[in-house]
């Protein structure tokens, strides 16, 4: 057995780790009871999600107080006393707890609230009794009264009794026993242990640490008559959670003539590319296209105020980092082309190339988004081989919002099953603000500036990580992987709170149809993720000549550094979801990046 702590975290300050992240679940994994190992980067995994009001706005909500308990059958429940999103008492849940429930405790539903009475609840403890059908559910009020009822089931969360009053003592040592005074996890405030198996213990390190590189394996023997065909074969490198990626081999060639038939031993290394963060300062929104055999680099231009766009070009993506700047749009050639030119993203539509960005005439309340299209034959780094930009519209030519009360940007395009679909930013400012949205419709591939459905709203800014600071769902970008489409997203204002989200969708689900989207509870890449990389986030992907995927973000060198570029590869972890916060010394550990093998010539 292994035991699971259940934990918030006590807040730091608004850079660091502020109320809207420290009012969260967390989860540990101890061998003994006594010491714990922080999941999940020391990060909340389960988020309570805001409520709406009837203009749109949302009510942000945080959670206190949970307390994880099993239902049988390896499945778990979780209550919680939700609040509202800093940690004040909350009015929509005064006399109520939340319930949620999962099959693998990483993956959340949230089942609804439970009324229990009048006065706001300070703690809540529940225990399963499969015996009588129902949960017991024991609750101590912020006045210090303490009762106790049932429910038959976390669907149904009715009261089965009246509740009855019980002691204080009694509700403070309900499963206390097994908490820890101290669990060794900075700022952890913890409420129950669990005891779990093994087996789901080994699920929680799988899915909630970052996979560490943990053997290679290559083939015993190989046959190549030259160099480029033994460049053919690729060492598969092994991870701590059981996944695998193909890897380049850098040999030693130095004793073999592949003009002598024979087998020769030879010896080399795990191909990897290196990339000190950042790449690039004050460049953010970083996006890397592939285009007839070459590779192009853009960002929003933060050193002049975001009113230019320039493009880096190389024969490969290292090569990328010290290339020359081409200038191929700024904010005075073209009349309505004022400042703020934002998240400028390279696509390729039916063999044209195309760079989407948002601009304004001049003023922010009007800015929206653009395509501008390289020229046939064009030369990217050419400024006059590019098109000027066109403003987006709906497919009769209609603007997509009110410019002046909303705007939109971030806009992204990426084609599946045979369609093209944009996704972008959407932010109404007037007469509320109401946060930014992200929205999804058909995209025109003849003509990529106009849409071909109606714009449907795809995500908003519903958790305490979405809408630290601000509300905002931004930055999206696709990662089309097998039968499963992902969209990652970033959310929170643009400090060191800014994180990256993630959708999902399978192949034969209609994209338009928010309801097929699945969200991650929690975010995938945040300042917690790696050292020294703070507000991380609005990423783009793109595949080497090799099939690596690789992603690009912005992130601040420090707490109070400016917004600058990185690149990472991407893993795809046991359940073919990516990783983004693998670092180089996870992805090659040293100790596993040798590989010998013998090598025929024939």
């Amino acid at each position: 057995m292994a035991y699971l702590l259940n934990y918030t975290r006590q807040p730091i300050d608004e850079k660091l780790y502020d109320p809207r992240l420290a009012y969260s679940m967390h989860l540990a994994l101890g061998s003994d009871g006594l010491t714990y190992e922080a999941l999940n980067h020391n990060s909340g995994v389960l988020f309570a999600k805001a409520t709406e009001n009837e203009d749109g706005s949302l009510n942000p909500k945080s959670l206190k107080n949970p307390w994880l308990f099993s239902l049988g059958e390896g499945h778990w429940g979780v209550a919680a006393v939700r609040v509202a999103g800093d940690g004040e008492p909350d009015e929509e849940s005064r006399g109520s707890i939340m319930l949620f429930e999962t099959h693998n405790l990483t993956e959340y539903r949230e089942c609804g609230l439970v009324k229990l009475g009048k006065e706001y609840i300070e703690q809540v403890f529940c225990t399963c009794r499969p015996e009588k059908g129902n949960v017991c559910i024991v609750w101590k009020e912020q006045g210090g009264n303490c009762y106790m009822s049932e429910i038959e089931s976390l669907e149904e969360r009715k009261l089965l009794k009246v509740p009855v009053s019980c002691k204080d003592s009694f509700v403070s040592g309900f499963g206390r026993w097994k908490i820890p005074q101290d669990t060794g996890i900075p700022g952890a405030i913890p409420h129950n242990v669990v005891e779990i198996s093994e087996e789901a213990a080994e699920w929680l390190r799988r899915s909630l640490l970052t996979p560490v590189h943990t053997g290679t394996e290559f083939p015993r023997q190989v046959e190549a008559s030259n160099p480029e065909m033994l460049g053919q074969y690729r060492a598969t490198a092994l991870y701590s959670d059981g996944s695998r990626a193909q890897k380049r081999v850098d040999w030693d060639l130095s004793h073999v003539d592949f003009e002598k038939k024979g087998t020769y031993h030879i010896c080399g290394k795990l191909h990897q590319d290196h990339y000190a963060f950042p790449i690039a300062f004050d460049r953010a929104d970083p996006c890397i296209g592939r285009w007839q055999g070459k590779y192009y680099f853009i960002a929003t231009n933060d050193a002049d105020n975001n009113h230019t766009l320039y493009i880096r070009e190389g024969d490969s993506i290292p090569k990328l980092v010290n290339a020359k700047e081409h200038l191929i749009l700024d904010s005075h050639t073209y009349e309505g082309i004022g400042g703020l030119l934002w998240a400028p993203e390279f696509h390729e539509i039916k063999g044209r190339l195309y760079i989407f960005h948002a601009a304004t005439p001049g003023e922010f309340f009007w800015e929206e988004s653009h395509v501008m299209a390289l020229k046939e034959g064009g030369n990217p780094i050419s400024r006059e081989d590019w098109f000027a930009p066109k403003r987006v519209r709906r497919r009769d030519g209609s603007d997509i919002c009110e410019a002046g009360q909303e705007i939109t940007l971030d806009m992204t395009c990426f084609a599946w099953q045979g369609e093209y679909y944009a996704v972008w930013s959407q932010r109404q400012f007037l007469p509320k603000d109401l946060g930014a949205w992200l929205y999804i419709a058909k995209l025109n591939p003849e003509e990529p500036s106009k849409l071909l459905t109606d714009p449907v709203i795809l995500s908003k800014p519903e958790y305490g990580w979405a809408n630290n600071h601000t509300f905002v769902d931004e930055g999206p970008f696709a990662l089309p992987q097998g039968d499963r489409l992902y969209l990652t997203f970033s959310s929170a204002a643009v400090d060191t709170s800014y994180v990256v989200g993630l959708l999902a969708i399978d192949k034969g689900k209609d994209l338009l149809d928010a309801r097929n989207w699945q969200k991650k509870n929690y975010p995938i890449l945040t300042s917690r993720s790696v050292e020294g990389e703070f507000g991380t986030g609005h990423n783009a992907y793109v595949t080497d000549e090799d099939g690596t995927v690789w992603n690009t973000y912005h992130a601040r060198p420090g707490v109070d550094g400016v917004r600058s570029s990185g690149i990472r590869r991407v893993h795809f972890n046991f359940r073919g979801e990516p990783v983004l916060d693998m670092t180089e010394e996870q992805d090659v550990r040293e100790k596993y990046s040798m590989v010998e093998t013998l090598l025929t010539v024939r």
